[in-house]
């Protein structure tokens, strides 16, 4: 039985990348024009779910665990909405950087280089974010299950990931990586994404129960991504914790 989630060659692949994080043209470009819509989404369900009143910090009073950090592109715009957050990641050299941008731009948020099944802090959290993670980690069902530790009865977790699918394989890989040049060669691996329903069906082993589920479009014709029923490629699942 596997005790650890850690992927060492994604791990590595991600090391290299780290210094790029916050270069919007850079190889995280894709990152950046999804986050819009990523945070979108995110602010819209908790504040629904929570029957939070909005106004320019609607976070002020939730707890987030964003697991699988990177550089802090969805931590820092949670931080700004209010939200007290912790990002986790298990590559050093991307909480180096995430630290440094905090840092820099004065946001307190903490930041722990580790894996949920390591991470040693007792505090459940309202929040958690397991956003384009899942398709780089060894078992996605250790990953969600010690993942799911940290979370409070009622809370959310949030899931975007790439469904299984011919057509996720010809844009996100043949497309994304090898024509259009959006990611570099070798970031995603076909095998490691995960359905829609495979994901329903591991979430519920840990009493996580689908709230939302919808898919993630880019629109060429005005530079962003849509939120769209369309889930054969890009998803974004919402689960509640009974």
């Amino acid at each position: 039985m596997k005790t650890n989630t850690i992927n060492k060659k994604e791990i590595r692949k991600f090391n290299k990348m780290a210094s790029e994080w916050w270069d919007p043209e850079g190889s995280f470009k894709p990152l950046h024009k999804f986050n819009p819509i990523r945070i979108k989404y995110i602010k819209e369900s908790i504040i629904k779910h929570f029957n939070i009143k909005s106004d320019s910090t609607p976070l002020k009073n939730i707890n987030i665990l964003d697991i699988g950090c990177g550089g802090g592109l969805i931590s820092v715009p949670m931080k700004k909405l209010g939200a007290n957050v912790v990002g986790i990641d298990a590559s050093p050299k991307n909480i180096k950087v995430a630290k440094i941008y905090s840092k820099k731009n004065k946001l307190e948020i903490k930041y722990v280089c580790s894996s949920p099944e390591k991470l040693k802090i007792k505090k459940k959290f309202d929040v958690l974010l397991l956003l384009e993670i899942i398709e780089h980690v060894d078992d996605i069902n250790l990953f969600i299950k010690q993942s799911s530790k940290f979370l409070k009865k009622n809370g959310l977790m949030f899931v975007a990931t790439l469904n299984k699918t011919l057509k996720s394989y010809i844009f996100a890989i043949v497309g994304a990586e090898y024509i259009l040049n959006w990611l570099p060669i070798g970031t995603h691996d076909w095998e490691k994404f995960v359905k829609p329903e495979d994901l329903v069906d591991i979430a519920k082993n840990y009493n996580l129960r689908l709230s939302n589920l919808s898919g993630l479009k880019f629109n060429p014709l005005f530079d962003r991504w849509d939120i769209v029923n369309d889930k054969s490629i890009n998803y974004i699942a919402n689960f509640k914790k009974n």
